[in-house]
């Protein structure tokens, strides 16, 4: 039987012929991606000497090394996938970007856009809070209301003057657009800022990856994300909104030690996703997971991180 050691050493050496071979023959207009190359050579994690990727039931995931951005294990990685409220990473690093954390903003009527059933932090029209506490009732619990609200802020804040409810949401969605194609996310499209569901709301395992890594590189988010809960303080009311993210819950049955964050997505049509990410020692990673099922995206993440540790 093949080792874990020298089966990773035969996958390098046919990434690199592979490579050599694309020179040769002039493939100067091909992209080569090494999830790509790995993906096609059916790369799988290794975890105690034995293959585990088999044992993954989303339908799309991937592990990248946040430090550098290699891309250690995926499947089928570049597989257009809808988000759900993974979504919502890039919401906030917009907010983060163009906004300040201890500007106070009012919920307005945008609160009205909610629908039956959707994931909710309980905000209501005239409800006062920072920006900073709106981010924490986007990510934690997954609010809905939150990211729309921080949607028109943001859009305001730009145009210098409060912008109906609508319009936000379809410029604010420019905006993602125009950041994911900045960061390279270049297999993406966003249509809200709170990942409902929609035929044109679309991403890949490898785009969200890259979205998670530049959210990592602000401290207020990695902070809010690694949290178990948070308090809002909305002047004299105050409310706790708790994390979705069972990796980061002691008592949830599925804690993950080392997990620092960092969100959780659900619809009918995306399944489970989650975005996590974790340090051990030296490494930090961060794993994505696509159209899985509620029990399922919680091992996937766990097989995958804990492969990443395992390797040499």
């Amino acid at each position: 039987m093949v080792n874990a050691a020298r089966l990773r050493q035969l996958f390098k050496y046919a990434i690199l012929l592979l490579m050599v071979y694309a020179l040769l023959m002039n493939w100067g207009s091909m992209r080569i991606k090494a999830a790509d190359v790995l993906q096609s050579l059916s790369t799988i994690p290794i975890h105690n000497g034995q293959p585990q990727m088999a044992a993954l039931e989303a339908e799309s995931a991937l592990l990248m090394d946040e430090k550098t951005g290699a891309i250690l294990f995926s499947k089928n990685a570049h597989k257009r996938l809808y988000p759900a409220s993974t979504t919502k990473i890039l919401t906030a690093i917009i907010a983060l970007e163009k906004g300040n954390p201890n500007d106070m903003v009012t919920v307005g009527d945008e609160i009205q856009l909610m629908v039956a059933g959707e994931s909710s932090a309980g905000l209501f029209e005239g409800e006062r809070l920072s920006l900073k506490d709106l981010i924490a009732a986007m990510l934690l619990p997954s609010g809905n209301d939150a990211a729309r609200t921080i949607a028109r802020y943001v859009v305001s804040k730009e145009e210098g003057k409060t912008v109906s409810a609508a319009v936000s949401m379809e410029q604010f969605a420019n905006l993602m657009n125009e950041k994911a194609q900045a960061l390279g996310a270049e297999e993406s499209h966003f249509v809200n800022p709170q990942g409902s569901h929609d035929p044109d709301h679309y991403t890949t395992a490898y785009d969200l990856a890259i979205i998670a890594k530049e959210a990592r590189k602000n401290k207020l988010f990695r902070t809010l994300v690694s949290e178990t809960e948070h308090q809002i303080d909305a002047g004299k009311l105050t409310q706790t909104v708790i994390n979705r993210n069972k990796l980061l819950q002691p008592d949830s049955g599925f804690y993950y030690k080392g997990t620092s964050g960092i969100k959780t997505g659900f619809t009918d049509e995306a399944g489970y996703c989650v975005v996590a990410s974790a340090s051990r020692k030296s490494k930090d990673l961060i794993a994505v997971v696509l159209h899985s099922t509620a029990t399922g995206v919680w091992n996937d993440a766990e097989i995958l991180l804990q492969a990443g540790f395992d390797m040499n």
